[in-house]
């Protein structure tokens, strides 16, 4: 039962941000970011750590992404072209050149996603 509930969550949330993508300002998110890097993406695309990219569970492959670090007030751009993360209360997952950018390194840091369009 508990999977057939997680699962209508997830087919819910991927209705939510189908119908979003078309009104991007709309969707916000905060959550924690995590960084990665290396290996194939779900897109095709390889994970070049000095590209401006991120994983994110739902949102549509070349969705452009401001990331804004809550503490330091710094924020990238990133264009989505990976899913993930798949850890609890991760709600992103940026390349060590996204992460650097607002200020993170490596490890976790509070964020807040923007949808600004697509690529």
């Amino acid at each position: 039962m508990l999977i057939l509930v997680r699962s209508i969550a997830v087919l819910v949330a991927v209705f939510a941000v189908s119908m979003l993508s078309s009104k991007a300002e709309a969707f916000t998110q905060s959550g924690i970011a995590s960084v990665y890097s290396g290996g194939k993406t779900a897109n095709g695309e390889r994970a070049h750590s000095g590209t401006l990219t991120a994983a994110h569970r739902h949102l549509p492959f070349g969705t452009m992404v401001r990331v804004t670090h809550r503490k330091t007030g710094r924020s990238v751009v990133v264009r989505i072209n990976d899913r993930g993360p798949f850890v609890r209360g991760r709600v992103i997952d940026l390349t060590p050149a996204g992460a650097r950018a607002i200020g993170l390194g490596y490890g976790l840091a509070p964020v807040s996603l923007a949808v600004l369009g697509r690529n």
